[in-house]
């Protein structure tokens, strides 16, 4: 009997904490579906003041709205818009000298009356910088000293006492991505600049260009032409020491590749008239190459994709510039 009214207890417990967590999520999905109706002029027009901007963004907020303040600041300037966040007690206390006259502020208060934030918003508007307020009262003391008052529309907290910020900092933070990512497809921010941002990560790593892990040596890169016969076909694989050399014709393009295993099937074939063939009846005319401003990731996908070790890399007018082998993208951290 015990056992079976455990099992119900633990039941009513499990929907009861279900079911909380899931009232917690439609609320602050409710509230983020109403910020997106809130988005219109005002957001325009905060994009375009910060777009202005010839300093840095200049993001600051209390307790909580700080903590969402430094990823909002973190998440601008690895995309493109300078940005940093700065604490309004230290503010208030010496550290307004990190900020030039062009810089802009974006100061994020729900209630608009925090009193660490209030406190430095005469000091800002007396040193002339532009101040953009995010908060869910636009009549507040923030929302008044705002050049741009963006609103939150939140008026109800996701914590059951309606006091700990949930719903507020939830949207604060999709308004920061949304203001963040609006600002990347104005500067017309592309993958090789996320790249440049991101070098240390594993995203970072995707977007490496093959063009900077190739081997470009021209030395390294064993070529020859077209016409060239098998004496000079194996001198030059022999030279280089990579088991393949790149076949290109009198305009130096890429016609094809000729490995150790194409030189001995041939032999088989046909035997000793084999020195007489000229490159271009050797030659695989179909080799696997990539384009040197393609991916560095893409190159791993076609050597795993054809079962390959070694890629031709060559530029736009066809003509091979480099190789890159599978050791090369390890050592990159292409993987």
């Amino acid at each position: 009997m015990s056992t079976l009214l455990e099992k119900e207890d633990k039941t009513a417990e499990k929907e009861k904490i279900v079911d909380s967590a899931r009232k917690v999520i439609e609320l602050e999905a409710k509230y983020l579906q109403k910020l997106s109706s809130l988005i219109g002029e005002e957001f325009y027009n905060a994009v375009k003041l910060i777009l202005q901007t010839k300093g840095r963004v200049v993001v600051t907020g209390m307790g909580k709205s700080g903590h969402i303040a430094n990823k909002i600041a973190a998440t601008m300037a690895s995309t493109g818009t300078p940005s940093f966040f700065v604490h309004p007690a230290e503010l208030a206390h010496g550290d307004f000298g990190m900020l030039t006259q062009e810089d802009i502020v974006i100061a994020i208060s729900n209630s608009g009356e925090t009193s660490e934030l209030t406190s430095i918003l005469i000091p800002i508007k007396r040193r002339g910088l532009g101040l953009i307020g995010i908060t869910s009262n636009v009549n507040s003391t923030l929302g008044e000293y705002s050049d741009i008052a963006l609103d939150l529309g939140v008026d109800e907290e996701a914590c059951p006492l309606n006091l700990a910020p949930t719903t507020s900092t939830t949207a604060t933070l999709a308004l920061g991505d949304a203001l963040a990512v609006s600002l990347m497809n104005q500067r017309g921010f592309s993958k090789e600049d996320f790249a440049k941002f991101h070098p240390g990560g594993s995203l970072g790593r995707r977007l490496i260009k093959v063009s900077d892990v190739m081997r470009k040596n021209q030395g390294e890169l064993p070529i020859i032409n077209e016409n060239d016969k098998h004496a000079q076909i194996i001198e030059e694989i022999s030279k280089k020491k990579l088991g393949f050399t790149c076949v290109v014709n009198d305009n130096e393009e890429l016609v094809g590749m000729i490995t150790d295993g194409d030189l001995r099937r041939k032999q088989f074939e046909i035997g000793e008239s084999i020195s007489s063939k000229f490159a271009k009846e050797i030659m695989n005319s179909s080799p696997k190459l990539i384009d040197e401003n393609a991916l560095a990731y893409e190159a791993l996908k076609v050597m795993e994709e054809f079962r390959v070790s070694d890629l031709i890399i060559i530029s736009e007018d066809k003509k091979p510039v480099g190789i890159v082998d599978l050791k090369d993208l390890l050592k990159a951290g292409i993987y």
